[in-house]
């Protein structure tokens, strides 16, 4: 039987999302502007996809137990994190499941992101090695 790590969980505001886009210089309006959001037909304002890889890239170093220990990381975007303009913001979880580890040490796992118990992504997957 396939090993399940702990999942975690990463909360997502708005603040987070004005954060996001000052680092990494992605204004694009429909992750801060709900008329755009709604205008372009999204649920509304949405977190960027990058900013949802990070945060599953988080949980897999955590995972690993350092960052240099992630040999491979993949998503695909499947569906948008919506995030409303609350204190509270939305939830995304991670979790993921051994699937193979190898001779050589490195542990294959497979990845899935939830927010509102829809997965947000696809064919995620990770190769560490463990410490």
């Amino acid at each position: 039987m396939s090993e399940i790590l702990e999942p975690q969980t990463f909360r997502v505001t708005r603040a987070d999302l004005v954060r996001y886009a000052g680092a990494s210089g992605d204004f694009n309006p429909i992750h801060w502007s709900e008329r755009i959001a709604t205008q372009v037909g999204l649920p509304g304002v949405i977190a960027h996809g990058m900013y949802t890889m990070a945060l599953v890239g988080r949980a897999v170093t955590g995972w690993a137990g350092a960052a240099d220990a992630v040999v491979e990381f993949s998503v695909r975007f499947s569906r948008p994190v919506p995030v409303p303009d609350t204190d509270s913001g939305t939830e995304v979880v991670v979790s993921a499941v051994v699937k193979d580890v190898t001779d050589d040490g490195l542990t294959k796992l497979a990845l899935t992101a939830t927010c509102h118990g829809e997965k947000v992504l696809s064919m995620a997957q990770a190769t560490i090695r463990k410490r």
